[in-house]
C-alpha cells in the first residue's frame, strides 16, 4: 500500500486548466483515467485525508504510485481524450460497462458491389448500415423473411454468390422470388443497390410514404384490371405491415431518440438503452458494471454516453437522448454528441407525457436486469473481495493478490506438450492477457521440467520489458511545469512504460502478486526455483493439487487445507480450472492438426478415421494396448480381423520409457489431459 503523499505533485506544479489525468501503480500500469475542468482542483481532492475519501477512491490512491496529466484546450477535448485512454488502457478502477449479452444487429453491407442483408454481431465495420441491436437473432430473421418479398435483396454468402454466378443458376431464394438474383444478371448492380437503399429507408423508419405508394399502385392495377399484380401488391403491403407490427409504436410523433435508464446499488449498476426510431422501438441493449470508483448516477450516465457513442457518427447518434440525470457540466457532453452527429443533439430529462412513461418502462427493465445479473453471477464484488482476503490470509501475503496468474501443462502421452497462462484481476478473468506456450526444449512428459521452463520464460520476458521501460522513461524526460514541451505539444508527465512498436502496452510487463500452478509440491518447487534463478522474490507461489484440493507452498512439508466452503478455495479452483481448460483447448487444436497415434501408424489398412475412433474409445494407446481383442472389437468400425492385427502390432511395439521426476527422482504416472 502506497502513501499518496509520496507521489503528490509539488504546489503550483499542476496547471489550472482543463485536462486528463492518469494514475499509475508501481509497475507503471494505468489504473485510473479521469478528466477535469481544472486539473489543479480535481487532483488536489485526491490528496486530502484518507479518512475523508470514498472507500473505492481511497483504495485507488493507495494502489497508485504516480500521477500524470495532459493539458487540453477545452472540456470537449478532455472528454474525447478520456474516452480514448479508457479504451486503450482499460484501467481497473474506471467504470467499465460489460454487455449483459451479445446483441445481434441487422446489417446491410452497402460497401459491397451487391449489398447483402445479414445478421451481425461484434464491432461495427466501415461501409455497413446497422439497424438494432435486437434482443434475438431469430427476430431479425423473421423480419427479413417478411421484407424480402417486397425488397428481394441478396442474403447469401460470398461463396454461394460466386458459385451461382459460375454455374449460371440462382439459389433457392432466387427461384421463389425472395432474391432478385443479381448473381445471374436478372437485375443490374445499380438496380440491386436501389433495392438495398429502399430496404434501408424502410428499416430507418420512413415507412408511411412507401406504404402509401404501394397502396396507390395496387388501386391503379385494380382499375386497369391487372388483378394478379394488384393481388401481389396487396400481399406485399400485408407483409410489410406484419413486419411493422413487430415494433410497437411508443411515441406518436415519429420521434428519433435513445432512452437511457440506470439501476444501481452500492456495488453495481445496470444500464438499459431503448433505441426509438420513427416512434417505434427498433432495438434494446443493456450493460452492467462494478462501481469501482466513487460515481453517482450522473457519472454513470456520462460513462454510458461515452461507450454508446464513442465510435458512432452521423445518424447513428439520434436527435434526442433522454437520460435519468444530466452529466455535470452538461454543455461539453452535449457539444461532443453534436459534433459526432453533425448537428444539435438534445440531451435532457423527460418531464411529462409519453416520453416520461417510456422512460419508466426503460427504468423497470434496468432494475430487472440488475436483479437478474446478481442472480446469475457466481459471486459479486463483496464475495470476490472476501475470497482475495482469505487467500492472502491463508498464504500469509502482505496484501490481497489483485492479479493472479495460473499455469497448467497439457500433453498426450508426452507429445504436443503445451502450457497455458491465465490471468485473473480482482477475481475476474482477464482473457485478453491469456497466453499459451509450446514446450520444445525437451521430449517426454515431465510436467515438472515443463513448469520450470514456462515460469522461466514468462518472467524473463517480464524482466526484459521492465528494463526496456526504464530505458524508455530516461530517454523521454519532459518538462513538468505545465505538461507541455517547448513547442507547445501536449505530453504525458512522468510517463514511462514498456510498449510495443504500435504504441500499445506490452502484456508481460505487469507481474502478478500470486502465481498458481496446477499441481502439488514438485510443481510448486519447480516454479519457485525458476523465480529464484531470475532473482524475483516479491511474487508468491502456490499450487493446487486436484486430488484433495490441497494448497501447497514452496518448502513446506504439509499443505494448507482451506475449508470446502471457503470463497478463497472456490476462487483458486476457478483459476485452476480455467487454466486447465485453456491448456486442453490448445493441446487439442494441435492434436487435430497432426494426429499422432504412435504404433497405430504402423498398422496396415488402418486409416485416420478408425485411429481417431480407437483413441476416442480407449482414451490412450496405453489402455488400447492392455485391451483384449473382444474389447477392441467393441470400437465402431473395427472388425475381429482388424482387431487381431491391431493387437499384434501393439504387442510387437515396445512401450515408451517412463518419465522421471527430476525434483524427486520418482517415476511419474502417464499424464494425459
Amino acid at each position: 500500500m502506497a502513501d499518496p503523499s509520496s507521489y503528490r505533485p509539488k504546489p503550483g506544479q499542476i496547471p489550472d486548466s482543463p485536462g486528463v489525468y492518469r494514475f499509475r501503480d508501481e509497475h507503471g500500469r494505468v489504473i485510473y483515467v479521469g478528466k477535469a475542468k481544472s486539473l489543479r482542483q480535481r487532483l488536489s481532492s485526491y490528496f486530502q485525508d484518507l479518512a475523508g475519501l470514498h472507500t473505492r477512491t481511497r483504495t485507488m490512491v493507495t494502489t497508485a504510485a504516480s500521477v500524470e496529466w495532459t493539458v487540453v484546450s477545452t472540456e470537449v477535448e478532455a472528454l474525447q481524450l478520456e474516452y480514448t485512454w479508457i479504451k486503450e488502457y482499460d484501467p481497473r478502477f474506471n467504470v467499465k460497462y460489460r454487455d449483459d449479452k451479445s446483441y445481434p444487429s441487422l446489417a446491410v453491407t452497402m460497401g459491397e458491389e451487391f449489398p447483402r442483408v445479414q445478421v451481425m454481431r461484434g464491432p461495427k465495420k466501415k461501409g455497413v448500415r446497422y439497424f438494432g441491436p435486437y434482443a434475438h437473432a431469430w427476430a431479425i430473421r423473421e423480419t427479413v423473411d417478411l421484407m424480402l418479398r417486397v425488397f428481394p435483396v441478396r442474403t447469401c454468402s460470398a461463396g454461394v454468390f460466386k458459385r451461382s454466378a459460375q454455374i449460371g443458376r440462382p439459389c433457392l431464394l432466387g427461384y421463389i422470388g425472395k432474391c432478385s438474383a443479381p448473381c445471374v444478371g436478372r437485375v443490374s448492380a445499380e438496380e440491386h443497390r436501389e433495392l438495398a437503399e429502399e430496404f434501408c429507408d424502410f428499416m430507418a423508419g420512413r415507412t408511411g410514404a412507401y406504404l402509401r405508394r404501394l397502396e396507390q399502385q395496387m388501386h391503379e392495377a385494380a382499375e386497369e384490371m391487372e388483378y394478379e399484380k394488384a393481388a401481389r401488391l396487396r400481399d406485399d403491403i400485408e407483409a410489410l405491415r406484419r413486419a411493422l407490427e413487430k415494433n410497437a409504436v411508443v411515441l406518436a410523433d415519429a420521434t428519433d431518440a435513445d432512452l437511457i435508464a440506470v439501476a444501481e446499488d452500492e456495488l453495481e449498476a445496470a444500464v438499459q438503452i431503448f433505441h426509438v426510431r420513427g416512434g417505434r422501438v427498433r432495438g434494446q441493449r443493456g450493460w452492467v458494471t462494478d462501481k469501482v470508483e466513487a460515481v453517482d448516477t450522473a457519472g454513470l450516465v456520462e460513462h454510458a454516453l461515452q461507450q454508446l457513442y464513442g465510435e458512432e457518427r452521423g445518424d447513428a447518434v439520434p436527435k434526442e437522448v433522454l437520460v435519468p440525470a444530466l452529466p455535470e457540466p452538461v454543455e461539453p457532453v452535449a457539444q461532443w454528441l453534436g459534433e459526432r452527429r453533425g448537428s444539435r443533439v438534445d440531451l435532457r430529462i423527460p418531464q411529462r407525457g409519453d416520453k416520461k412513461d417510456l422512460m419508466a418502462t426503460v427504468q423497470r427493465n434496468a432494475q430487472q436486469a440488475l436483479v437478474l445479473h446478481k442472480t446469475k453471477r457466481a459471486s459479486d464484488l463483496t464475495t470476490r473481495s472476501r475470497a482475495l482476503e482469505e487467500i492472502a490470509e491463508a498464504l500469509e501475503l502482505d496484501s490481497a493478490p489483485l492479479r493472479i496468474e495460473c499455469f497448467d501443462i497439457s500433453h498426450l502421452q508426452g507429445q504436443d506438450v503445451v502450457a497455458s497462462m491465465v490471468v485473473f484481476e480482482d477475481g475476474l478473468a482477464r482473457k485478453s492477457e491469456y497466453r499459451r506456450f509450446q514446450i520444445k526444449s525437451f521430449e517426454g512428459q515431465d510436467d515438472v521440467r515443463s513448469m520450470h521452463e514456462v515460469i522461466g520464460r514468462r518472467f524473463r520476458r517480464y524482466l526484459q520489458e521492465k528494463q526496456k521501460a526504464g530505458e524508455w522513461s530516461e530517454e523521454n524526460a519532459v518538462e513538468e511545469e505545465n505538461g507541455r514541451t517547448e513547442d507547445g505539444r501536449a505530453v504525458d508527465v512522468l510517463a514511462g512504460e514498456a510498449r510495443t512498436e504500435d504504441g500499445r502496452p506490452k502484456r508481460f510487463a505487469y507481474p502478478p502478486q500470486l502465481v498458481v500452478v496446477d499441481g502439488g509440491r514438485p510443481q510448486v518447487a519447480a516454479a519457485r526455483r525458476a523465480l529464484d534463478e531470475l532473482g524475483i522474490e516479491d511474487v508468491a507461489v502456490c499450487g493446487l493439487a486436484k486430488r484433495l484440493e490441497e494448497v501447497w507452498l514452496p518448502g513446506e512439508d504439509d499443505p494448507v487445507v482451506l475449508p470446502r466452503t471457503s470463497e478463497g478455495l472456490y476462487l483458486l479452483q476457478r483459476v485452476r480450472d480455467e487454466a486447465h481448460r485453456f491448456a486442453i483447448a490448445y493441446q487439442r487444436s494441435k492434436r487435430t492438426r497432426t494426429l499422432r497415434a504412435g504404433p497405430l501408424d504402423e498398422v496396415p489398412g488402418l486409416g485416420e478415421t478408425r485411429k481417431k475412433a480407437l483413441l476416442k474409445h480407449f482414451g490412450s494407446v496405453k489402455r488400447l494396448r492392455a485391451a483384449t481383442i473382444e474389447q477392441i472389437c467393441e470400437t465402431p468400425g473395427i472388425g475381429r480381423k482388424t482387431a487381431e492385427t491391431i493387437a499384434a502390432a501393439l504387442a510387437a511395439a515396445a512401450p515408451p520409457a517412463p518419465a522421471v521426476n527430476t525434483a524427486t527422482g520418482e517415476i511419474m504416472e502417464e499424464a494425459g489431459e
